[in-house]
């Protein structure tokens, strides 16, 4: 999990939801071998783009650079390839994430 987060979140509840998902997406989807954890990245962003899920976007897009998993060219390249397949609007607010992420990490 914190491969794919970078943080340590637990956020669980008295019903134990979170603990129970979590174990199974990292534990047996996250972690298989046939993808590598870049690939299962730009799948899910992809996805996040699709169903305008601004707020997981940002925290994938964040890890993504941040963990070198995609640099600044790909995430540019990314907003390309999805502006046909996920509309020009949503494309356009993730444009403006990636450069706005972009320009925040090269600050630091």
């Amino acid at each position: 999990m914190k491969q794919v987060y970078e943080e340590n979140s637990t956020g669980e509840g008295p019903d134990g939801f979170f603990g129970v998902t979590a174990e199974r997406m990292f534990s047996e989807v996250w972690s298989r071998q046939v993808l590598t954890v870049r690939e299962r990245r730009l799948l899910l962003l992809g996805l996040l783009v699709g169903q305008d899920m601004d707020e997981m976007l940002e925290l994938h897009l964040d890890t993504a650079l941040r963990s070198d998993e995609l640099t600044p060219a790909e995430l540019r390249e990314t907003v390309v390839f999805l502006t046909l397949y996920a509309g020009w609007p949503r494309a356009a607010r993730l444009s403006a994430k990636v450069e706005e992420l972009i320009s925040r990490t090269a600050e630091v």
